[in-house]
């Protein structure tokens, strides 16, 4: 087989394991693919990239092909989210000065509880506050708001500011946010440098997000649909390798390297291992399935997530929300992910749409191929979106 290069852009967080794995443990090269993975400075230099033609594929924030979709952001290309690259592994933070408010109040840091950590720290910050979210569209944003709805944060000022990962720590260091939201392992960088504490991880707004998505231009994945199909079988391969707990180890030594993370391994295991030490004084806080890859059909790009993403958007800034729903539903992509990984062991859902938020254990549902057990995806409040209802 010919080996083809493949240009790739990323950002450098611990959900870009799907793309990394995929080059370095040769699952790209089985398919005839040298991937040219290129780390971009911000989530916006990712979209540009993408959208304009520097690169074939993205690892992408699971609203911003939807909010291109939309007309928001200023860039207009049409992306496809051909599969999802990882659920949750978003972590909430707090400066060290609320860490000390919030201990003055007898809060515990369990880091389980978001209507306590919410309630806490409305308490402690009346006057408002400014929290770092990656980017204007981003799965950070949606479960940001989500919590403030759903808490006493709701009743005071708060400005959610764009800072890019890799300088989530230094922002907080400078007093130019109180609070975050942010991928892993940018949240554990602020703790071992001890500018701040761990709140809540993301999972506790929302337990099963679609965080990040690999995204093509459309254009592109309609003229070249056999070397998508490569890429696609090289990063679902990849995913199910990091769903083995025995890969764990040789999986944060590969994402520490300088080429990637560049971070201790043992600070990339703790997101792998949902064991994540939530502050200086090294109290540990487990989270099962705090980020996955593989299990419960991750991959399936469900277009009933896409339209919830619409919907949020829409709402907040006063869009008409069944025409972004029905543009969203065009943006994921099950009937690529179905016709490109069929016959491989890919598990597929018997259905492309599903009620989000409605299930609060593991549930079999009905499948085309393999078998397929869906994981809690509850949002806190117990609402659910019914993407036919809503």
């Amino acid at each position: 087989m010919r080996m083809l290069r493949l240009p790739v852009a990323y950002m450098p967080l611990v959900d870009a394991a799907p793309l990394i794995v995929a080059q370095e443990m040769g699952f790209a090269r089985n398919e005839g693919l040298e991937l040219d993975l290129i780390a971009a400075p911000s989530w916006s230099s990712v979209r540009d990239m993408l959208a304009f033609g520097r690169v074939d594929a993205a690892h992408l924030l699971s609203p911003v092909p939807v909010a291109m979709a939309l007309g928001m952001g200023g860039v207009s290309t049409a992306l496809s989210a051909v599969m999802v690259l990882s659920m949750n592994g978003d972590v909430i933070g707090v400066s060290r000065r609320l860490e000390q408010a919030l201990r003055d109040i007898g809060h515990p840091f369990d880091f389980r509880d978001p209507f306590a950590a919410g309630a806490a720290l409305a308490r402690i910050a009346p006057d408002g506050l400014t929290i770092g979210a990656p980017f204007p569209f981003s799965m950070h944003v949606e479960l940001l708001h989500r919590w403030f709805a759903a808490t006493p944060l709701a009743d005071i000022p708060v400005t959610i500011r764009t800072v890019p990962p890799p300088l989530m720590a230094d922002a907080l260091a400078a007093s130019e946010i109180d609070a975050f939201c942010v991928g892993e392992p940018w949240g554990s960088v602020s703790v071992e440098a001890g500018y701040g504490a761990l709140l809540l991880p993301g999972k506790a707004i929302w337990s099963f997000a679609p965080e990040k998505v690999l995204a093509v231009r459309t254009e592109w994945a309609e003229t070249e649909p056999h070397l998508l199909g490569r890429l696609m079988r090289a990063v679902w391969r990849a995913s199910r390798w990091l769903a083995d707990p025995a890969a764990r180890t040789a999986a944060s030594e590969i994402l520490s390297r300088p080429a990637w993370l560049d971070l201790p391994p043992e600070m990339i295991d703790r997101a792998l291992a949902g064991r994540l030490v939530v502050s200086g004084r090294g109290e540990e806080r487990q989270v099962d399935r705090f980020v996955e890859f593989h299990a419960g059909a991750t991959g399936f790009p469900w277009p009933s997530q896409a339209k919830w993403i619409a919907s949020r958007l829409a709402a907040r800034t006063g869009g008409d929300r069944a025409a972004a729903m029905d543009r969203a539903g065009q943006v994921f992509r099950p009937d690529i992910y179905r016709s490109q990984l069929a016959g491989i062991g890919a598990d597929m859902p018997g259905a492309n749409e599903k009620v989000e938020g409605a299930l609060h254990h593991p549930t079999q549902v009905p499948a085309v191929e393999g078998e397929v057990v869906l994981q809690p995806d509850a949002f806190l409040d117990g609402q659910i979106f019914d993407p036919y209802a809503d």
